[in-house]
């Protein structure tokens, strides 16, 4: 199983890390859409067992993807298990009523533009997502998926590509965690 190494941070300015992006090589792709439902499962609490299951849809294309509590105090890294899905919306309607008829039941929506880019750093090559979340604001994400025995090292090289942005305060909630919250909702 892979682990998934991210760190978000909120930011004012999108264009100050893309210029910096851009210095270091990257190329940012153009913006997508992306749609995603998380959901509770209907025998435990994911808020309670720090876990996510989310169907995300980009265009055409679905995946789901099952999120175990995070592994440290200071990122958002976690096991993650993610599966391609049929394309097309009625597939993606489909897999949402199966996954309701199950048990499990819609736990919000979260709506973002985002871009991307790679970057080389540290022997590396660390995904950079530029999001606007709707409702939200603008947020960088750092992310590496590794194996277990490369945990460590990949923290490491996502701290200091952090650090040689000028990204400041991590954000470990979630994008759905931080919209329920600003709704109110515990």
């Amino acid at each position: 199983m892979n682990y998934e190494v991210e760190q978000k941070f909120p930011v004012d300015n999108l264009a100050v890390i893309e210029r910096s992006l851009t210095m270091l090589g990257a190329a940012i792709s153009d913006p997508r859409i992306e749609v995603d439902l998380y959901l509770n499962h209907p025998a435990r609490d994911f808020t309670r067992t720090d876990e996510a299951l989310r169907l995300r849809r980009v265009g055409p294309s679905n995946r789901i993807t099952y999120k175990g509590p995070k592994l440290d105090a200071t990122t958002k890294s976690r096991e993650e298990l993610e599966l391609a899905l049929p394309e097309g919306e009625a597939a993606f309607e489909n897999f949402c009523t199966l996954l309701q008829t199950l048990g499990f039941t819609p736990a919000g929506e979260v709506r973002k533009e985002r871009r991307k880019a790679l970057v080389d750093w540290e022997g590396r090559r660390v995904e950079v997502s530029l999001d606007r979340v709707d409702r939200l604001g603008t947020f960088v994400e750092l992310e590496l998926v590794v194996p277990a025995d490369e945990f460590d090292a990949a923290k490491a090289c996502i701290g200091s590509l952090a650090a040689r942005l000028d990204l400041g305060r991590s954000e470990r909630r979630s994008y759905l965690r931080l919209l329920l919250e600003s709704a109110g909702e515990p």
